[in-house]
């Protein structure tokens, strides 16, 4: 290859996002290869369904898929094995989360270990020359006060900064979001334009083929317990908590005059907790493993919106950093379905300030007490500095769609 500035790999997974973020880079001139992970494990099978996911025997087709888009772009393909790691670091995950009674998100652990991570140092093992990185993501990559932030897309219906929150600044550097300017309807528009084969295909649905993942876990995994209510009374029989999480009101193998919700996942004793819709509002939550984008933040309070889960509408709160990567975050108004396992992220406008794994709830559904959880953070923090908002840089600086503007379908 000649510019080193121009050389790009691309991560291409059989759908439309990926196939028209190459594209547009090949439109515009760049050097690319393209990386396809291989994942799929037949000695961890799984059903076929009719829904494309992730994880699934549709894994053959994906690659056709990725074939035909690269012999379309004249672009060359490296098939980067990753089963071993997609075992190791996203089903065990999974599955160790889930035994713990949490509720994982294995799409944040994917992309932070496997697609920014054992892809790209398995594909330069293979010989793949390139300087730049990019996906058919839907985000921004921002320069403010000379570092990349990580920032929304303009769709915001589409958008997937919630996945990436933990992609530090230097790896933002070699990143390109092509999509970052775009709809999904421009995406498909664009696609048709370039003839390419997966226009129409459908999204991906789910993380599993068919949704099961019940062949993840073994039978002594997973084993029958008690559903009781808050006052402790046995309202049913449950066939493992790997088959529950926080806010589930289908399912629940109980008959009650009210609607009940799981409110708590007790793996200790086996057992899950269920109650009222009104028992399932938290005031706030702890995160673990907790990734900061900005250097005055950490170890001050500071006013955000937060997001829960992928579908989840931001509500601003306040973040009080405890130190060892953990933070209490308390929201303005209560919130429905707080669940551990899942990630909390910072946003401040349509920037990412971070975020980290929901460790435990606080407030109104038996967990611990607003005061308990901030019984070590430091008195004056509490005061009126806690309520200013301590902004970015008013800087305009951004990356852009790969710095190349757009193609208008």
């Amino acid at each position: 290859m000649g510019n080193r500035s121009r050389e790009v790999a691309i991560g291409l997974s059989g759908g439309v996002d990926s196939s028209v973020a190459a594209g547009l880079l090949k439109e515009k001139g760049y050097e690319l290869i393209g990386l396809f992970m291989e994942i799929y494990d037949e000695s961890l099978p799984v059903g076929k369904a009719e829904k494309h996911a992730c994880y699934g025997p549709g894994e053959e087709k994906d690659l056709e898929s990725v074939e035909s888009v690269c012999k379309r772009l004249r672009i060359p393909l490296y098939r980067v094995d990753l089963r071993k790691e997609y075992r190791d670091y996203v089903i065990g995950y999974f599955k160790s989360e889930y035994l713990s009674g949490k509720t994982p998100n294995p799409c944040v652990v994917c992309n932070q270990r496997l697609k920014f991570g054992f892809l790209l140092e398995k594909a330069k093992d293979l010989g793949a020359n390139f300087r730049f990185f990019a996906t058919g993501h839907y985000a921004r990559i921002r320069k403010i006060g000379g570092s990349f932030v990580l920032a929304k897309a303009v769709d915001h219906s589409k958008d997937q900064t919630y996945f990436l929150y933990g992609l530090k600044p230097e790896q933002l550097s070699h990143t390109l979001f092509p999509l970052a300017l775009y709809t999904k309807k421009e995406v498909r528009e664009i696609a048709k334009l370039l003839s390419l084969e997966t226009a129409d295909r459908p999204e991906s649905q789910d993380f599993v083929s068919g949704g099961d993942y019940a062949s993840f876990f073994q039978d002594a995994d997973v084993k029958e317990g008690d559903i009781l209510d808050e006052e402790g009374h046995i309202l049913g029989r449950h066939p493992g908590i790997a088959h529950y999480t926080v806010g589930q009101r289908r399912g629940l193998r109980v008959a009650s005059r009210k609607p009940l919700y799981v409110t708590k996942i007790d793996p200790q004793y086996n057992r899950i907790i269920v109650s009222e819709k009104s028992r399932l509002y938290s005031k706030g939550l702890v995160v673990k493993d907790l990734h900061l984008h900005h250097a005055t933040r950490q170890d001050k309070p500071y006013r955000v919106k937060v997001k829960i889960r992928l579908k989840h509408e931001e509500t601003p709160a306040m973040v009080f950093p405890k130190g060892n990567n953990r933070a209490v975050i308390l929201f303005d108004e209560p919130q429905a379905a707080v669940t551990p396992g899942q990630s909390a992220v910072f946003y401040l406008r349509d920037i990412v300030l971070g975020g980290g794994i929901i460790e435990e709830t606080v407030g109104l559904a038996g967990a611990a007490s607003t005061a308990d959880c901030l019984e070590r953070t430091e008195p004056e923090s509490l005061g009126h500095k806690a309520s200013r908002c301590s902004v970015w840089p008013d800087d305009s600086g951004e990356q852009g769609a790969c710095g190349a503007g757009r193609i208008t379908p």
